[in-house]
């Protein structure tokens, strides 16, 4: 799949069971920041020359970001990519499932800090909402939980996931 962006970037989605619900992981960036300040993410970035696919690059990513080891996941497949349109980024998710428990060691150079957040109350502070980012208002998927906001590319990206896994939600 291919989508329009100067840029190609991958993220890693990881996900892992906790208490009978569904987790993921996502990074706060530091509010200091050039591009995507404050904001929530899931652990990724721009492809380096040396990653042999992007696969690779969700993984090394994962790993300077929030120390989760690349032998630690196991991928579980991929999801739509979506451009950003502020920086015109091409991201290409990757869902990898990995065990709970991790001891998370944030960079301190691009990591405010590493949450992890239920996926059904997640969903359950979904809405829609007209934002405005650099004088340009627009439309998108929002999800609200415990302070946490997140909308942009990673609220796109949880849609396109919980269209994937609803029926696991749904059954638990």
């Amino acid at each position: 799949m291919d989508v329009h962006g100067r840029t190609d970037a991958a993220v890693l989605v990881p996900l892992y069971e906790r208490g009978g619900e569904l987790h993921a992981v996502f990074t706060r960036r530091r509010a200091d920041l050039r591009r995507h300040a404050g904001e929530i993410s899931f652990p990724g970035g721009r492809q380096d020359e040396t990653d042999e696919d992007l696969r690779l690059t969700a993984l090394r990513e994962a790993e300077e970001e929030i120390g989760l080891p690349a032998d630690a996941v196991c991928f579980a497949g991929a999801l739509p990519p979506i451009a950003t349109f502020v920086t015109s980024y091409a991201v290409y998710p990757f869902v990898g499932v990995i065990e709970d428990g991790h001891e998370w060691r944030p960079s301190a150079a691009e990591v405010d800090a590493v949450l992890e957040l239920s996926l059904p109350a997640l969903l359950a502070g979904f809405s829609r909402q007209r934002l405005v980012r650099r004088g340009v208002p627009f439309r998108t998927p929002v999800y609200e939980l415990d302070g946490h906001f997140i909308w942009g590319a990673t609220a796109r990206i949880l849609e396109h996931l919980y269209e994937r896994i609803a029926p696991v939600l749904e059954a638990g």
